[in-house]
């Protein structure tokens, strides 16, 4: 086996089980991973120097095809479910042999990175692949050591091996069907293999994160966004897709500490990656400047269509996937902060699109409603193309990103709660989605005056102004904020029909109810006494 690269003296992809490789190239440069990339026909280059390659037969990630190994680390502290699916311990051994006996006679890709930019938290990674591609992806995304600590790094915390060309035989080897992301926690490996979707790598150690940092070290990890103010103000945004998150974040007055995945320690907000995973789906330079711009040499994009007879990218086909991607190193944001930590945050927004116009554009919260909507993850869904869809449906995703969740929410939430009373946090509900009626008959809020309300709450211009409460949810609103009218700032005032409002607000507060029945067993009375009260024969 020939060894390429900068790495340490004696690190090794042997003591991984991986022998009699043809050859193993370690920490290649960007350009020299686009290379091999180009070189080996799997990309090519856009017009803006960013390589544009696809991720086979999966365009996405397979939930139903994520394990966890049940052993005596995680049998009794893990949510086991449908989110944490249980993978024998035997199983997973003979399915890592065969996926290193696969892998012998191959040219592999080794990169040495680590998550979190807080020292104290740091987890080294070492990450093998079989695409030079996918190696470019973790150098983009996580983070990157300096040459020094390169070559002090002989073991990693945790390993992560791709081996996207390898199907699994679902009887022989457990699995639900040829791919799989396997994690083991006492073996620190994330196993993944039949599918080139290179997301598992990234939502892999953010799952190892969300066990690890509450379980042992009592750090609250976090899917969200978050930015710092020049006064060294930090805010944090939560928000499940199409609710405004990255949009919201992005602000040209703000450092941007990340864009997906935080940890809030003691007296640090930390950010677990190097860079950032955007959707681009009809993305443009009016739109979202900020990626645009991003997506250039080092960058990925995957998935995508040319414009016919260019290497231009077309943004709006997806005839591939709507789950168009691009993957970028944090610093091809211009006012992205370095190292991306921050102080103790001062407010935290949750955001929502709420198609119904129940909720109003912002509401504060007090800790017992922040930890029920933390767990509710609420947006909700307009109606797309499906023939005879005609009403908006309820998402929830508890904690704003479920399906990465290895312990209960609500383990989750209380930290959460325990943090927002000792450090005095803000927290505020804000509705990007409608108003003066549902989808189809009132009108999306306008981004302007979204921006007013979070801009007022960031420099303190709700703190001394009246609040009404908002009945059944018992939200507490302000009654005015600058540059918005002031009739916006309570939704039933907005329609027109005030009855159908009130049985609007009830049928939405019932599915809150119902979501929540799940996690009602574990979680204490303060949460519980936050839950909206729903109307007997509204």
């Amino acid at each position: 086996m020939n060894e390429f690269g900068l790495k340490a003296k004696d690190a090794t992809i042997a003591d991984l089980g991986i022998r009699n490789v043809a050859d193993a190239y370690w920490n290649l440069t960007p350009a020299e991973l686009v290379e091999e990339t180009i070189v080996c026909g799997e990309g090519v280059l856009t017009d803006t120097g960013a390589l544009a390659v696809d991720t086979g037969k999966f365009t996405g990630r397979s939930p139903k095809d994520k394990f966890i190994v049940c052993d005596s680390t995680t049998e009794k502290s893990v949510w086991w479910g449908d989110i944490n699916i249980k993978f024998d311990p035997e199983k997973f051994d003979r399915l890592y042999d065969r996926v290193t006996s696969y892998l012998q006679g191959k040219t592999l890709y080794v990169r040495d990175a680590y998550a979190c930019a807080d020292p104290t938290y740091r987890l080294n990674i070492r990450v093998v692949t079989e695409s030079p591609w996918q190696n470019l992806f973790a150098n983009n995304l996580f983070l990157r050591p300096t040459r020094e600590e390169i070559l002090t790094t002989v073991h990693a915390d945790w390993s992560i091996i791709c081996a996207p060309g390898f199907d699994a035989d679902p009887q022989r080897d457990g699995t639900r069907q040829s791919n799989f992301a396997v994690v083991n926690f006492t073996k620190r490996i994330i196993l993944i293999g039949g599918t080139g979707y290179t997301g598992e790598i990234k939502k892999g150690i953010f799952s190892v994160l969300n066990y690890v940092l509450p379980h042992d070290k009592k750090v609250l990890s976090m899917h969200c966004s978050a930015n710092i103010g020049k006064d060294g103000d930090t805010a944090v945004f939560f928000g499940l897709s199409g609710t405004g998150k990255t949009t919201l974040s992005a602000d040209p007055n703000r450092g941007l500490i990340g864009d997906d995945e935080h940890g809030w320690a003691e007296n640090s907000v930390f950010n677990f990656e190097g860079g950032c995973y955007a959707k681009c789906v009809n993305l443009s330079a009016e739109k979202e400047p900020q990626i645009f711009s991003a997506i250039r040499f080092g960058a990925i994009v995957e998935n995508i269509e040319f414009l016919e007879g260019t290497t231009t990218v077309d943004y709006d086909n997806i005839s591939k996937t709507e789950n168009t991607r691009a993957a970028y190193p944090i610093y091809h944001i211009d006012n992205a902060v370095e190292p991306s930590v921050a102080g103790t945050p001062k407010n935290i927004f949750f955001l929502t699109c709420d198609a119904f116009g129940v909720l109003p554009p912002i509401s504060k919260l007090d800790a017992g409603q922040a930890m029920y909507h933390f767990i509710s993850g609420y947006t909700a869904k307009v109606a797309g193309t499906e023939v005879g869809i005609t009403e908006p449906t309820t998402t929830f995703s508890a904690c704003f990103g479920k399906a990465f969740l290895p312990l209960h929410p609500t383990k989750y939430a209380e930290l959460l709660g325990e943090k927002l009373k000792h450090h005095n946090v803000n927290v505020w509900l804000v509705n990007t989605g409608w108003s003066g009626g549902s989808y189809g008959v009132g009108s999306r809020i306008k981004l302007s005056y979204t921006r007013a309300l979070i801009t007022a709450a960031l420099n303190g211009g709700l703190d001394n102004v009246n609040y009404n409460t908002l009945p059944i949810f018992g939200l507490s609103m302000p009654v005015t904020c600058p540059g918005v009218p002031d009739e916006m700032m309570n939704p039933r005032n907005t329609w027109k029909d005030k009855g159908e409002y009130d049985n609007k607000a009830n049928s939405l507060a019932a599915s809150f109810v119902k979501n929540f029945e799940q996690y009602a067993e574990f979680a204490n009375a303060e949460i519980m006494q936050a839950a909206p009260k729903v109307a007997v024969n509204a």
